[in-house]
């Protein structure tokens, strides 16, 4: 019975050391991920990555930094000459640094002095709702990027991605709230897609897309989201844990992305979604930072 009793304790005294051990180790982990000293599906840094500056942002100050960002429309300058995706149309006055945090906001705004063109690939005018878009001035070419993010609940788009030479890669367009009910399921579905533009004009200039499920909302909180680009691959990341993966050797030809990138963040409108209400808006996608490792 001593015996039993000895080998107890002893057996007790060793599961709490391992669990204390454990538990240090993952606040070791937590804390450098979220340092920013090392992307957070790799806490302790095992690959080696180095934080690329000119084309992270942890938005701490009072302002948008408009040296390594352009809010597109500012002075009149548009990149790629796109002002929205109508019937929205990007506003300048839709983006802000609050509480350390970058936020988009879509707003109904029908007096906003509206384009009269029509959009080409809508086929839509631009009326009633206005958005805006923040683009780094600075490329950067392979690496890790990482975001942490809340999208907005609304029925408008809330998304990340780069461009480079005739070239895109959407890491995920987030719908907060579709309006239209047989696409709610995108309320927890990271969507990542490659587009060629360098194509001949058509209907459809995707070289590939897939969904990844998430068991989350994606307006309900923040979470941190992440793609590994390098010649061979790319791997999707949400909270750390790889949920996808697609490689030059599956897409061959269709694999597009070998050329310098600048990254995107913004909100859309999609009529395939439903178009968000009046009353919904306005509505946030907040940033709470972007980091690129290298």
């Amino acid at each position: 019975m001593m015996q039993n009793s000895k080998f107890s304790l002893t057996t007790l005294a060793s599961a709490t050391t391992l669990l204390c051990v454990g538990l240090q180790l993952l606040a070791t982990q937590t804390t450098l991920a979220k340092s920013g000293s090392s992307p957070y599906s790799d806490p302790l840094n095992k690959g080696g990555w180095q934080l690329n500056k000119a084309v992270s942002d942890e938005f701490d100050s009072s302002r948008l930094d408009e040296d390594k960002w352009l809010i597109q429309g500012r002075n009149g300058e548009y990149k790629s000459r796109w002002i929205g995706r109508a019937p929205s149309q990007f506003s300048t006055e839709n983006v802000r640094v609050e509480d350390g945090k970058l936020k988009i906001a879509t707003r109904w705004e029908p007096d906003f002095d509206f384009s009269d063109k029509i959009d080409k690939a809508s086929g839509d005018k631009y009326e009633n709702i206005t958005t805006a878009a923040v683009i780094g001035k600075e490329e950067f070419h392979y690496g890790y990027m990482e975001i942490r993010c809340k999208a907005a609940d609304a029925s408008i788009t809330s998304s990340f991605w780069m461009t480079g030479v005739k070239s895109e890669l959407d890491v995920f367009e987030f719908v907060g709230k579709p309006s239209q009910k047989h696409k709610k399921h995108l309320e927890k579905e990271m969507m990542a897609t490659m587009i060629n533009w360098g194509k001949p004009q058509g209907p459809d200039r995707r070289s590939w897309r897939d969904h990844y499920p998430l068991d989350w909302r994606v307006a309900d909180d923040f979470h941190v989201y992440g793609c590994e680009w390098n010649e061979n691959y790319l791997k999707f990341y949400a909270d750390g844990k790889l949920v996808g993966t697609v490689t030059k050797e599956e897409l061959g030809e269709r694999w597009i992305l070998v050329e310098p990138a600048s990254i995107w963040v913004d909100s859309e409108t999609f009529s395939w979604v439903g178009l968000p209400f009046k009353e919904e808006l306005p509505a946030d996608f907040e940033i709470d930072y972007i980091r690129v490792w290298q």
